[in-house]
């Protein structure tokens, strides 16, 4: 019998870039949060040995290089147990999308499969896989709002946000993280080399020219530091946020926050939809719009689940695909997961 697990998917709030590391990949700093849309991942075992990848839509590889496949490749070699793993990928989230549906679909998988088999791994254990196959893994591990460093596999559960509303829309384009990411180098490059050249001071022969520095990614990493610190301890804090006397969602307050997701600099000159998509959510209502990951997903926060509602009706009106949903705290997380 198959088990079922929702694969829920996950938006950033902020997400700062830092330096490239002598591994390939950059230091980030962002907060996961876990929203109500969702893939269905079915897990079965059999008699024999390998692992079969199912999926109706041709955009998933059905190799080695699907995530499901590696996670339970990996599982089953530290569990120490053999058998044929079916795993059926229903796809509801969109793929290139920004909303970490590759990764939850392998966490799902890995959850499924010890269900399946009736043995569990330790929850270190766990962690070291999802963390292996992929940088956003181990969020979906936690699930609720999470802290992301490192790569973004270094993950810390944070104390839950209120559900909010919101509204995801999914522009007809993928964008390749990879892809994001280089072109994300080559515009730091690009800017520090102008910023040099544009700051080289000048003065007679034999003056003393003193020394000029360019901002470096460590500093704005710290940046977005203080701004995430400054942002949860007001959410946290308890304190009446509205003219009225009354508690504001803590997630509305991003809009006042500052921060920002660094891909949107370099996604929205390359898919220019993807900035209209964002200027039609704020028209929308949306008290915080941004990009999820590295798009091509955009969401927009709502102050209620029928203003939410409203503007995806409108949105889809307009052309656009747009559903409304809800952010999931880590409880809501862990409940709804299994069907």
């Amino acid at each position: 019998m198959a088990i079922a697990v929702r694969s829920f998917a996950k938006i950033n709030l902020g997400l700062y870039i830092g330096a490239r590391r002598d591994d390939g990949f950059h230091d980030l700093l962002t907060v996961y949060q876990t929203i109500g849309l969702h893939d269905v991942i079915r897990i079965s075992v059999g008699r024999g040995k390998g692992i079969e990848i199912r999926c109706e839509d041709a955009r998933v590889p059905r190799d080695e290089s699907n995530t499901c496949y590696r996670v339970v490749e990996k599982a089953m070699q530290a569990l120490r147990v053999k058998g044929r793993v079916f795993v059926e990928i229903e796809k509801r989230l969109p793929v290139q999308g920004g909303m970490g549906g590759a990764s939850s679909n392998a966490v799902a998988a890995l959850l499924g499969l010890e269900r399946a088999l009736k043995k569990r791994l330790a929850a270190e254990e766990r962690l070291r896989i999802a963390a292996e196959v992929g940088s956003d893994l181990p969020l979906f591990l936690v699930g609720g709002t999470v802290l992301g460093v490192g790569r973004g596999e270094q993950v810390y559960g944070l104390e839950d946000l209120p559900a909010t509303a919101c509204v995801v829309v999914t522009p007809e384009v993928g964008v390749s993280t990879a892809k994001a990411f280089a072109e994300w180098d080559r515009s730091a490059a690009d800017s520090q080399g102008q910023r040099t050249a544009g700051l080289r001071p000048t003065g007679p022969p034999g003056a003393a020219v003193p020394t000029l520095t360019v901002p470096k990614s460590s500093d704005r990493m710290g940046e977005l530091g203080r701004g995430l610190s400054a942002w949860l301890g007001a959410s946290y804090s308890g304190a009446p946020r509205s003219r009225r006397g009354r508690a504001e969602n803590p997630l509305l307050e991003l809009v006042r926050a500052g921060i920002k997701n660094d891909f949107e600099q370099v996604v929205f000159p390359e898919y220019p939809e993807l900035s209209e998509g964002k200027i039609s959510l704020e028209r929308a209502g949306a008290k915080y719009v941004s990009l999820s990951g590295s798009g091509s997903t955009l969401y927009g926060l709502f102050a209620s689940k029928d203003a939410a509602r409203t503007a995806a009706i409108k949105l889809c009106k307009r052309g656009w695909a747009a559903q409304a949903t809800v952010t999931l705290t880590r409880r809501e997380y862990w409940k709804r997961l299994f069907r």
